[in-house]
């Protein structure tokens, strides 16, 4: 089966609808699938549950989905980049599960690997153990935490061959290779596509197995918060 397609939308075809749950790889707004966020909003689809550590910047990343009211809910650890994401909270308009982003990645992972449950220690006596079952190992006390499996996953790859054979390049590989796994259907964008067989078998971080569609496109590579030195006067 051929899956490399002309560009995003075109990716896309067929696997959005309405109150689907999504998965979109990437840390703050390095390693994020940014044409395939576009073309997610572009689809129209809407009620929208989102998994992902962050929730983009105003008007970029997954802030284009919020501003279009496509999100219902969000699965995330950090989202303080966001005003828009802080006001539709606040205003009641967002739903919020929020994460220790160890446990989220975690949860990610144990969907991917088809495990339902598992027991962490982060959160024992806080917030966020409300509701959930707690039990003691060894004399310490655990929470029960649910395995994550989403309708799609969008991600975010540095190099694929012609099979979805993926590689990731440095902070980019932050939740994009385990999402690859728990998503039912899983969408990479690349940098570059390369012929099977010359990738080193060694340096392939996720198989191509778990990927059904790539598209090759031109990163924007924003800077989500620009620090700079005044200019020392001569």
């Amino acid at each position: 089966m051929r899956k490399i397609f002309p560009d995003a939308k075109s990716a896309l075809e067929g696997l959005t609808f309405d109150g689907m749950t999504v998965m979109s790889g990437g840390f703050g707004l390095c390693g994020i699938p940014e044409h395939l966020i576009a073309a997610l909003r572009d689809s129209g689809a809407k009620g929208l549950t989102v998994i992902s550590n962050n929730a983009g910047v105003d008007g970029f990343g997954l802030g284009q989905l919020l501003e279009t009211r496509q999100i219902s809910r969000m699965i995330s650890s950090y989202v303080g980049e966001n005003k828009e994401f802080e006001r539709q909270y606040l205003a009641g308009e967002l739903q919020l599960e929020f994460n220790p982003q160890g446990t989220l990645a975690e949860r990610i992972r144990a969907g991917g690997a088809g495990i339902p449950a598992f027991f962490v220690k982060t959160g024992v006596g806080t917030l966020v153990a409300e509701g959930k079952e707690e039990r003691e190992f060894n004399g310490e006390r655990y929470i029960m935490e649910t395995g994550l499996v989403a309708d799609l996953s969008i991600v975010k790859a540095w190099k694929a061959d012609e099979r979805g054979n993926l590689v990731f390049r440095k902070t980019a590989r932050n939740f994009n290779p385990m999402m690859a796994t728990a998503g039912r259907a899983c969408v990479v964008e690349v940098e570059e596509i390369v012929p099977t067989g010359s990738l080193d078998p060694d340096h392939i971080h996720t198989p191509g197995i778990y990927v059904d569609r790539i598209v090759q496109t031109v990163p924007e590579k924003r800077i989500e918060q620009r620090t700079v030195r005044q200019r020392e006067t001569a």
